[in-house]
């Protein structure tokens, strides 16, 4: 099923996307756990993921970067706040330069992850941005990030059937 839909509210300066999996809270927690998972998913399909370091606990640090269809790569990194798996996950999201080092003049985004049953096999997953400013929101809107988180998470259920169709996906 996937994305479910998209909210996007000035005033608490956030952007909503819901969605839904065939999946159990564990397999869909292992979208995020699994470096190998994340990368495959992460980046919208123009622009797919390599994650480079990967600690998803509370203090932790997740790098990567994407790679455009013109070769560009541009670099990003999660500040873990909290990992509560399989439910729960909550980072801040920054853009980086390529030796990983913070770009201060871009806006840091915090990402809540939340991962709950829905009934009848299906896990529901919310991904909510809490932006810094109106302005911030703006600017990270209009380069695309709405199109490319819901084309980012439109990857998922095909990474699941396969999953499900391997020895180890259960």
């Amino acid at each position: 099923m996937t994305v479910t839909g998209v909210r996007k509210n000035p005033e608490t300066l956030t952007m909503t996307l819901d969605a839904e999996f065939d999946a159990s809270l564990e397999r869909v927690w292992q979208l995020w756990a699994d470096p190998r998972k994340l990368e495959r998913w992460w980046g919208p399909p123009t622009y797919p993921a390599t994650v480079t370091a990967h600690d998803l606990r509370s203090g932790g640090r997740v790098e990567y970067h994407m790679t455009g269809p013109e070769g560009d790569q541009p670099h990003g990194y999660w500040e873990v706040l909290e990992a509560d798996a399989p439910r729960r996950l909550v980072f801040r999201d920054g853009f980086a330069s390529d030796d990983g080092t913070p770009i201060s003049d871009m806006p840091i985004n915090e990402v809540r992850v939340a991962i709950s049953e829905a009934g009848g096999g299906q896990t529901r997953m919310s991904i909510e941005s809490v932006f810094p400013s109106a302005a911030a929101m703006e600017q990270l809107i209009a380069m695309g990030m709405e199109q490319g988180l819901t084309e980012a998470v439109g990857q998922i259920d095909a990474i699941l059937a396969e999953d499900v169709t391997s020895p180890t996906g259960r």
